[in-house]
């Protein structure tokens, strides 16, 4: 292995205005995966990001919710962390744009790159809201298209025919925050002189940090001429004021990429021995990989290097695109219902059956990918269940049944083993150069080896022999041992199914350096289901769901604590009152649960068996993201006693225990106090 690598990895910032949903989640996937397998090979490697916390969308928003912009922030961070967290992002640190450390560093560039002489003042003419007496952002002027003619269209470019075009051209312009027809109003800007690192950027961009495809897009705008950036917005606006010039703020493209540099600064700042200039000086021997998406190339191939360097940081080792999503071959819609959010699909399905065809799907280039929901059907249920998780239930069984659980002392097939483990090179080449769809199929055909050796030696058969017992033990072992390889080789795409492979087999978390040792003479735990087959059904629920979603947004008539933002229907937390009448009717009853046991064909679902002080009911709760059926039993809860019954797919639920949380892993039965017994009323 190569001598340890120091290594920052970070993601675009989600903007801090809406939902996580599947199409942000190609990016954070792909740079966990690097960022994982980076750990797994002993390398000190960091992964950090942030909510984008600043600019007029969030302003306005708040101001129509009726929050405090820190407010609307706070909240949406608490949403995007407990999505992220459930599909296994694992985050070293997640921060802010809007917190002292990006101020900081915001400033520090701002001020540097001014002293250098690389800011320059220009007055310029905008678009003016004279009832909420605001300059307006392009995108917040509507008009008639210049070109085409089509109606309701934003102030920079036509979505009916494609055309770009500036504000003053649009024919009938409105402010669509107020209504009012803008007025052309002179103010003073602050300039990015972008041209002054011309040199600097074409050797940086031709120099490897790039992907092909993308050098060779700016070179386009390297002959068209750099032009200058504009890195301030006049008051009212959130975000940082610029030093020196009250009323001015920094952009928000100015300080987002900055939030790289914070996010890691307060990592730096709670971690002992974690020095951040060795990171961000110039000539660093660190590495740093910015991950993003191939549709704000611009700022981070040109403006972000240009800053830091100005600044006297260092560039990034490379910025890395990825495509869009396309779902069924088609851009994600809200009206078919594949527009889906995080937590959408957290409701219906596995998060890991998505890290793994996505990674399937990945390369290092910036195409497309599509998410085609009959392959990924397919292709989860065939890879995942029916070869790798199947060979850990085919010999787990014999070996603790038989054996105690106790493994082999030798392996039955030692040419085998060491052909899985010569296979890692490839496979960590594969997973290095972000070819994920490789090191995938790569370990695919390992798994057909491994359960085409299993079918020939047939231990089912051996089994029924009982002077066989030692070859039982043997291919059985000698099967665990592949299946541990495998499930090495997917430990950064699947770290959640590793955990649990991990925990059944009785190892630490493995690394890649651990594989190249066999498991022999070892005692592992009771198997357990790590995964479950994909129904259809799930799919088409979670189709639905999504539709659901977006009828609720796009109710026309609100109601009076409801509110528009953006084209969103956004709901206080307050929901509509009811009498105290009509709570009474609610008739809480603490329960015992006597049994509990996952549902078969549902990744969501337990099904519980609660005694009620001698009355039994069976109830289905949607909480096996959080609990393990087998820690729920003997346990007093509180259920709703008098919900009247409800007939599912998988049976009828007599009623609904009471739980609380964002949900994923975080769902948190409500536990009635000490004393309390089966069929006790709770008031």
């Amino acid at each position: 292995m190569n001598d340890k690598r120091d290594i920052l990895v970070t993601s675009a910032l989600p903007y801090a205005n809406g939902p996580i949903h599947i199409g942000h989640l190609v990016e954070y996937i792909q740079t966990d995966i690097w960022a994982r397998f980076q750990k797994m090979r002993g390398h000190r490697c960091y992964y950090v990001c942030a909510d984008d916390a600043h600019g007029t969308p969030i302003m306005l928003r708040a101001r129509q919710e009726g929050i405090t912009p820190e407010a609307l922030i706070a909240r949406i961070a608490l949403e995007h962390q407990a999505d992220f967290a459930a599909f296994r992002i694992g985050f070293d640190n997640y921060h802010s744009t809007h917190s002292p450390e990006n101020h900081h560093c915001a400033t520090l560039i701002y001020e540097r790159n001014r002293d250098a002489g690389h800011i320059a003042k220009r007055t310029i003419t905008q678009a003016y809201d004279p009832v909420e007496q605001m300059f307006l952002p392009d995108r917040f002027i509507k008009g008639e298209c210049p070109k085409c003619g089509a109606a309701d269209q934003y102030g920079d470019n036509c979505e009916a025919c494609g055309a770009s075009y500036s504000p003053a051209e649009l024919k009938n312009p409105r402010s669509a925050v107020s209504g009012a027809v803008p007025e052309q109003r002179e103010s003073d800007h602050y300039f990015f002189k972008l041209a002054d690192f011309e040199d600097m950027l074409r050797a940086w961009t031709r120099g490897g940090a790039l992907q092909k495809e993308i050098a060779n897009k700016l070179d386009e705008w390297f002959e068209a001429g750099l032009q200058e950036w504009d890195i301030s917005r006049d008051a009212p606006y959130f975000g940082f004021e610029i030093p020196d010039h009250p009323g001015k703020f920094f952009y928000v493209w100015l300080d987002a990429p900055i939030g790289y540099m914070a996010s890691f600064k307060n990592l730096c700042d709670r971690t002992p021995g974690l020095d951040f200039d060795h990171f961000w000086r110039a000539n660093s021997s660190a590495e740093l990989y910015n991950f993003i998406g191939k549709d704000i190339i611009y700022f981070h191939a040109l403006f972000w290097p240009a800053m830091l360097h100005g600044a006297g940081f260092r560039p990034p080792t490379a910025v890395l695109a990825h495509g869009f999503l396309t779902v069924d071959g088609q851009k994600m819609s809200k009206s078919r219902g594949t527009f889906i959010r995080a937590r959408t699909y957290l409701d219906h399905l596995n998060p890991e059956y998505l890290r793994y065809y996505f990674a399937a799907k990945l390369g290092p280039t910036v195409e497309d990918i599509d998410l085609n929901l009959e392959d990924f059907t397919l292709r989860v249920n065939s890879d995942l269940v029916g070869k790798v998780v199947n060979i850990g239930s085919r010999c787990a069984g014999f070996i603790t049944k038989r054996f105690a659980g106790r493994l082999a002392d030798d392996l039955m097939d030692v040419a085998l083993f060491e052909d899985f483990v010569a296979a890692g090179a490839s496979i960590a080449e594969a997973y290095e150069r972000r070819e994920f769809s490789r090191a995938t199929r790569e370990i695919m055909a390992l798994a057909d080896r491994a359960n085409q050796w299993i079918d020939e030696r047939a231990p089912w058969v051996v089994a029924k022999d009982p002077a066989r017992e030692a070859e039982l033990q043997a291919i059985c072992s000698q099967g665990l041992n592949l299946f541990r390889l495998l499930i090495g080789y997917l430990r950064p795409v699947l770290p959640g199914t590793a955990v649990g492979a991990e925990a059944f087999l009785r190892i630490p978390a493995l690394t890649w350096a651990d594989l190249e040792r066999p498991l022999l003479g070892h005692v592992i735990g009771e198997f357990t289901p790590l995964m479950t087959r994909v129904d259809p059904k799930q799919i088409q629920a979670m189709l639905a769901a999504s539709k659901e979603d977006l009828a609720a947004r796009d109710v026309k008539k609100t109601k009076p604590h409801e509110t528009r933002s953006e084209g969103h229907l956004v709901r206080d937390p307050i929901a509509d009152p009811i009498e105290y009448a009509d709570f009474a009717k609610v008739d809480l009853r603490v329960a015992l649960i006597q049994a509990a046991s996952p549902v078969e064909g549902s990744d969501k679902l337990i099904k519980l068996q609660l005694d009620l002080g001698g009355e039994t009911r069976q109830v289905f709760a949607g909480i096996r993201t959080a609990y393990d059926p087998k820690d729920l039993e003997g346990r007093l809860t509180v259920m709703v006693a008098n919900l009247a019954p409800r007939k599912m797919r998988f049976g009828v639920s007599e009623g609904m225990v009471l739980a609380a949380g964002p949900g994923g892993g975080d769902i948190f039965l409500l536990t009635p106090d000490s004393g309390a017994e089966p069929g006790m009323r709770v008031k």
